[in-house]
């Protein structure tokens, strides 16, 4: 975890939960901290979803520790075999996220000084602990929506540029192996670890715009365009997995590598006024003199001729032409989905969307009727 915004939450709702738990005047307050640091999620929608999921084996984990001191007291072994039996039914009802805090309000029920003494008089002791984890939970959700609020979609937007730059970095200076290898590993490192964050950011987003918000066509749209995104950064770090493998063990002439630098220096800048137009920055017919999916087929049509005739090193060059190809062709789909991105809705579509939920829009059907690509088996 990096420092951000979601670590000063923390700190607030366990300051909250333990001030909570003063003014109602309920003992051990650690348990409404544990529960508030638990509790603090990344997006608001798995804040709430959290929360009612929390109540549901909070309560459960209470009733089973009650008749756990009923049945044996506070022994070792029963706290031991009630945490296995809440693990179970939590697993099989797909609360696993809520374990920790349900364990915790177990255990503190049934490990507690004079518990058992306690319980036999009155449930207010559990009903205390429920109560203590319900507080730190809700005071996490408080935090989480009143103070600095999650914004994936902005966070996953500044993240996509953030990555693209590192990547274009690391492409251009591939075939040069200008590169120290030890920097290059470094920001390669750095650049699988930004990916793994980015998908959990469209995840993030994900979730909020189809379960938080009323999904419209507009809305299903971009998640598409944003599932692109993601698809197309994954596909240029590829090149850089097959080129180690397979590029640089090959025995080539200059002008091989001369064309794949070329060829990738067109893509990246392709990709590059894409994203640019995604952001409104370029004209839009900036975008549509880069089209180089001709050029795209010929490279990859070169290196296929120069396997089939067992040119040195072409079954190798193909493997890292291939990679080449088809970030190409992922950063063309790319382009044609935010075009229609930033179509205006036709007013049919409209209120279609208006109205209630509308099927995944049928991006493929609308890249046949503009002509510009031949019909493929990869889409």
């Amino acid at each position: 975890m990096t420092f951000g915004a979601r670590i000063i939450k923390t700190g607030l709702a366990v300051t909250l939960a333990l001030y909570a738990s003063s003014l109602f005047g309920m003992s051990s307050p650690v348990i409404a901290a544990v529960a508030a640091v638990f509790a603090m999620q990344p997006s608001i929608y798995r804040s709430w979803h959290y929360l009612l999921e929390q109540i549901q084996t909070n309560a459960l984990g209470a009733v089973l520790a009650m008749l756990a001191l009923y049945l044996f007291e506070n022994d070792p072994i029963a706290v031991g075999i009630v945490c296995i039996v809440v693990i179970i039914i939590c697993l099989k009802l797909n609360l696993e996220e809520t374990l920790a805090v349900t364990l915790v309000t177990v255990i503190a029920i049934m490990e507690a000084p004079g518990a058992h003494e306690a319980n036999l008089q009155t449930w207010d002791f559990a009903l205390n602990r429920f109560l203590l984890s319900c507080i730190g939970i809700a005071c996490a959700v408080a935090v989480n929506v009143a103070v600095m609020p999650p914004r994936p979609r902005e966070r996953f937007k500044e993240q996509v540029i953030h990555v693209f730059n590192r990547l274009s970095l690391l492409l251009r200076m591939l075939i040069s192996d200008e590169m120290k290898d030890h920097v290059f590993r470094e920001e390669k490192k750095k650049l699988r670890d930004e990916l793994k964050s980015l998908a959990s950011k469209f995840e993030l987003f994900e979730e909020e715009q189809k379960k938080m918000k009323r999904s419209k066509y507009s809305r299903s749209r971009e998640l598409v365009v944003n599932k692109q995104l993601v698809a197309t950064l994954v596909k240029g770090a590829a090149i850089l997995d097959a080129a180690e493998e397979h590029y640089f063990k090959t025995d080539r002439p200059e002008s091989t590598d001369h064309r794949f630098d070329q060829h990738l220096e067109q893509l990246i800048r392709y990709h590059e006024v894409v994203l640019l137009n995604y952001q409104h920055k370029v004209k839009p017919e900036s975008v549509e003199e880069m089209s180089i999916h001709e050029e795209n087929d010929i490279f990859m049509e070169h290196y296929v001729h120069l396997s089939r005739e067992n040119e040195a090193g072409g079954t190798r060059l193909v493997v890292v032409a291939a990679a080449v190809y088809e970030y190409g062709y992922q950063v063309g789909r790319l382009d044609k989905l935010v075009q229609l991105h930033d179509r205006p809705e036709e007013g049919k579509e409209e209120r279609a969307g208006e109205q209630g939920e509308p099927e995944e829009p049928d991006f493929d059907k609308a890249e046949k009727r503009r002509g510009k690509h031949k019909k493929t088996d990869r889409e």
